[in-house]
């Protein structure tokens, strides 16, 4: 077997996957990889040098010639042949057998001295092969001035590394304090909106009372009611968010029958779903039981059939549909709805604090989309998946994938339900 040599460019099309090598600049007019194996190959007066990386695609081969690269074989196990030393030369115990490993790896050697590349805690990140064909024996006065500069090496490639980390960590907060900055003037503007409402129609009937008739009392008081009920509602899905966020939920856990959940959901928003002529169908049946939180999974179907009920068409046609499918590991739950469906854009940032104000529902109902934040963040904390499948004018569908309940865990009974509700 013979190594195939590939030139850096279209040949190695993983080179992403080359984290280090990347830090060093492979790809780049500063090749350090180049750079470093020239310098060393010069100090030992050797023909060929190999630089190896841990789990990276690609092997780094340098001569007088070329520099180039050739694939990584994931049976190569060259840190073991070291038993405890940084380097191997002749006088090394596994000389032979090493040279011999390197051989069945299509790289033939007559004299060869291999350095193990190890980091500032002892871990080894690859390994430096300096060989070639020649007889004569090595002249070594140099080794500990290559030494040396791997090492120097290898401390660089730690700071590099810590680094990149540094700087991804600052670019992350850096975008999700903007989001937030973001996210929080919208939540301002959507307060403040309802309560000029609120304010300015207080105000008419504080001062003008003895003017108005019974019907534009009553229309100021359904006005009055439904601004202030929603914006409590967001107000109240707000202080979940936060919560959640700043980790003041207590995660609880059982085993409980997801029937009661839905039970619960469709008791409370039949009223809303008569009153938009919708039709609300719970199809989930009896005996499936999951292992979650309770109080979260029925906040997230019920976040979800709310937000169904919302934008499905009030025209008599209009469905929700409730219903769930037991696997061997898991309970999925879908939410489907008949109404307006979403556009690819809204989807690609369907779980995101919203940075826009959110689409009007089929009856004009507002909101800014934390609700489906929430969602997001409680079927994480239960250990679930939450997706979505949409398209424009046909509907929406949500899947809430959790675990399926399991033998050891406590089953919540229905009057445990009903006295940890009460």
């Amino acid at each position: 077997m013979k190594i195939q040599l590939l030139e850096i460019g279209p040949e190695t099309e993983q080179l992403s996957a080359c984290t280090l090598s990347l830090l060093l600049g492979v790809h780049t007019p500063s090749n350090q990889i180049d750079g470093f194996l020239k310098f060393a190959r010069q100090m030992l007066q050797v023909d060929h040098a190999i630089l190896t990386f841990k789990n990276e695609p690609y092997i780094w081969y340098s001569t007088n010639q070329v520099f180039k690269a050739f694939h990584a074989n994931p049976t190569a196990q060259l840190d073991v042949f070291f038993q405890g030393q940084q380097l191997i030369e002749p006088q090394h115990p596994q000389y032979a057998n090493f040279v011999q490993h390197i051989a069945s790896l299509g790289i033939e050697a007559a004299r060869l001295i291999a350095l193990d590349l190890l980091k500032t805690d002892g871990e080894s990140i690859g390994q430096l092969l300096l060989f070639d064909h020649r007889e004569e024996a090595f002249s070594l006065g140099a080794l500990p001035t290559v030494a040396e500069f791997a090492a120097g090496l290898v401390r660089y490639i730690e700071l590099k590394v810590d680094y990149a980390s540094l700087k991804e960590l600052y670019e992350q907060q850096s975008a999700l304090n903007f989001s937030k900055t973001k996210f929080f003037q919208i939540i301002a503007h959507d307060l403040r909106a309802p309560f000029h409402g609120l304010l300015g129609f207080s105000e008419v009937l504080a001062q003008e009372r003895e003017t108005l008739d019974d019907s534009s009392i009553q229309n100021i008081a359904d006005y009055l009611f439904d601004t202030a009920q929603s914006t409590y509602n967001l107000l109240e899905s707000l202080l979940n968010w936060a919560m959640a966020e700043g980790g003041r939920f207590v995660y609880h856990p059982i085993n409980f029958e997801l029937k009661q959940s839905t039970k619960i959901v469709c008791d409370v928003l039949k009223s809303l779903a008569i009153k938009k002529n919708i039709e609300l169908i719970d199809q989930v049946e009896e005996g499936i039981k999951v292992y979650a939180d309770i109080n979260m999974i029925t906040s997230v179907i019920q976040n979800l059939v709310s937000n169904a009920l919302k934008f499905t068409f009030t025209d008599g046609t209009g469905k929700v549909i409730l219903r769930a499918e037991q696997t061997e590991t898991s309970v999925d739950i879908y939410i489907q709805d008949t109404g307006l469906g979403m556009t690819a854009q809204q989807l690609e940032t369907l779980f995101e604090p919203k940075l826009t104000v959110s689409f009007k529902g089929t009856a004009g109902e507002k909101g800014i989309g934390l609700g489906l934040v929430l969602c997001k963040r409680f079927v994480d904390l239960n250990h679930g998946q939450i997706v979505v499948e949409s398209k424009e004018g046909v509907g929406t569908t949500f899947k809430v994938s959790l675990p399926i309940a399991t033998s050891s865990h406590q089953v919540l009974s229905k009057e445990a339900l009903l006295s940890e509700k009460t």
